[in-house]
Order: C-alpha cells, then structure tokens, then sequence
C-alpha cells in the first residue's frame, strides 16, 4: 500500500476516533485499527498512534483547562500514580495472560453499560466533588489513577472510559469535568509512552503527522461538544465505547 493510501485511510479515521475520544474515551478502539489496516509493521502502527493521539490530546487538553473544566489537583495526583499504575500493569504483562482479564471484562461491561445508561441523577451536571475532605480527594485521586493507570498498561482498550466513570461515581464530579480530569491523566500516560517510540525510530512520520493535524480537529471539536452539552452527549457515548469494547473482547477470546 502505498504512503497516499495510508493517509486516506488512515485521517478520517484519526479524526473520528479522536472526536469519539474527546467525549467519551475509547478512541483507540477506532485509531489504532485503522493504522494495522493499512499494513503497517505492528510496532510503528503502535508509534504512530501515540503520536497523532498524543497530538490531538494536548490541544483537547488545553481547551478544557482554557473552559475551567477541569479540577487541576485531581487531575496532577491521578496523572501521577497512573504512570506507577501503567509502569507495573506493563510488567505484569510479561509474567500473566490477559485472558482472566478478559473474561471478567466480558462479565462487567455489559452490567457497566446498562447501570450507566439508565441511571437517572439530577446532579449529574453539578460538581459535588467539594464535598469530599480533602484527605478523601487525595485517597481517591491516587487510587482511580492507579488502577486504571494498571489497567492501561496492562490492557488498555477505554482507559478515558473508565476514569470517566470513576471520577464521576465514586468523587461526584460532573461529566464534563471528569472528561476533562481524564484527558489530562490520559496525556500524561501516552506522553511517557511516546517518548519510548519516538527514541525507538517506531513513528511512521510521513502518515503520522497529517493524521496528527485530523487527531488535533477531531479533539478539538469533541472537546467543545462535551464541555457544551456535558452529560447529553457524554453518558450514551460512553455506553457505546463499552459495547464495542465489549464486543472486541468477545472476538479476540473467540479468535
């Protein structure tokens, strides 16, 4: 397949994840895909992504924190312990199969999902995270950034999808704020993890920077969509990331 090729597959894809991810997370489930279709070598497909996602994820970030929708110390103390969490979710790789992980995955998603598409709270546009000591603040910040920050570097697939979903449950932040806190936690982890990439000569850069400039539209966009029409737009979106994480886990215990 040649380079041109690539790019046209690989941009309109790049940008709907990256709109996707925004909002509700679970980007990866689209971006990477489109990369491997392409025939491209596994690992730069792996580069390549991190790269345009990485791309994409800081100018998401920065319009949320630019809209005040983010609560920065949650977001530093998650983003802090994720990369701990990331570090021995990678190394526990080595030692363990996912395949447990999996079958409990295709038990909890779809549970998950259907507490979260129908579970009515009139608060749930209201941060009531303030509530919260500041002792519990801390406590939880660190425990949702650790394990899901295990999570991503043990399997990864919804990552933002599941700190948006801890942040919003468990601290009482409002969907827009917990999407924000995720895109933070979430630039860190994949920065640390592209810069081993780019030091790796594993970035196809000649498809991964156009993709970055659709990654960049895409985030920008589905950024602005969620800090406008929060919960709207966030909650069904997130039940949708699940069920197709769902259903890839399904195909990959069948394959």
């Amino acid at each position: 397949m040649t380079t041109i090729q690539m790019i046209i597959i690989v941009c309109p894809l790049v940008f709907f994840a990256a709109f996707i991810d925004a909002i509700a997370g679970g980007g990866g489930l689209i971006s990477l895909p489109a990369y491997l279709f392409t025939g491209m070598p596994t690992h730069l497909a792996y580069g390549s992504n991190k790269f345009s996602g990485c791309m994409g994820s800081f100018f998401s970030s920065y319009r949320f924190l630019k809209s005040g929708v983010v609560h920065l110390k949650v977001a530093i103390i998650s983003a802090f312990f994720a990369l701990i969490g990331s570090y021995l979710g990678a190394q526990l790789v080595l030692i363990l199969s996912d395949y447990f992980l999996k079958i409990s995955m295709t038990i909890l998603l779809p549970i998950i999902a259907v507490i979260l598409l129908f579970k009515k709270n009139k608060q749930e546009d209201v941060n009531v995270v303030n509530l919260l000591s500041k002792r519990k603040t801390i406590f939880l910040s660190s425990i949702i950034g650790f394990l899901i920050g295990a999570y991503d570097g043990f399997f990864g697939p919804g990552t933002g999808t599941f700190l948006i979903l801890g942040y919003t449950t468990f601290m009482g932040f409002d969907y827009r704020t917990a999407c924000g806190n995720a895109r933070i936690v979430n630039l860190a982890s994949n920065f640390a993890a592209l810069i081993a990439y780019v030091f790796a000569g594993k970035v196809m850069y000649v498809v991964a920077i156009p993709a970055a400039f659709c990654s960049i539209t895409g985030y920008w966009l589905g950024s602005g969509l969620a800090i406008k029409k929060g919960s709207k737009y966030i909650k069904p979106l997130m039940v949708c990331v699940m069920m197709v994480l769902f259903l890839k886990i399904i195909i990959d215990l069948l394959g």
